[in-house]
């Protein structure tokens, strides 16, 4: 009897001659490509994320349309602490949209764990004067005196 492939025989007693069993040589590679593909997805909508909350305010994925400005590039240490301030006027901390209250909250337990740490302010050039003098004289009230109010450099 003659072998024909995978399909045919393996069993040694029905073997005629000296060929040795058939071996299934082909390779599926459909699956490893399903998980090519799935990972593929994964990093692209990870790395969407991670882009989009690197370009907000206050790190924290929100848009803030900065003001123009001349001012030198400040160095971001560990302890700065950026607080946008919206263009309708809201306060994001983190993340989180707060109010005065949580302000001070959050800026007391930053003065007491850092009491030389800069506050950086994020706000929309669309932004109420009135709204980011409000932020300071918190951050002044709480014993912070290092403030800065963040620019884009009008060379972009």
């Amino acid at each position: 009897m003659a072998i024909s492939g995978p399909h045919g025989s393996h069993h040694h007693d029905d073997d005629s001659g000296d060929a040795p069993p058939a071996v299934f040589s082909d390779i599926n590679i459909t699956p490893l490509t399903d998980i090519f593909l799935v990972l593929l997805i994964i990093f692209m909508v990870t790395s969407t994320a991670l882009v989009e909350a690197g370009q907000g305010g206050a790190g924290a994925g929100i848009r803030v349309d900065l003001p123009k400005g001349a001012a030198k590039e400040l160095h971001v240490a560990a302890q700065d602490f950026p607080i946008a301030i919206l263009a309708d006027g809201r306060t994001v901390i983190e993340g989180k949209v707060v109010d005065a209250e949580q302000v001070r909250e959050r800026l007391t337990k930053l003065h007491k764990d850092s009491p030389d740490a800069q506050v950086i302010i994020q706000a929309d050039t669309g932004t109420h004067h009135g709204k980011v003098v409000e932020v300071m004289e918190i951050a002044k009230s709480v014993g912070l005196e290092r403030l800065a109010i963040a620019t884009e450099s009008e060379a972009k």
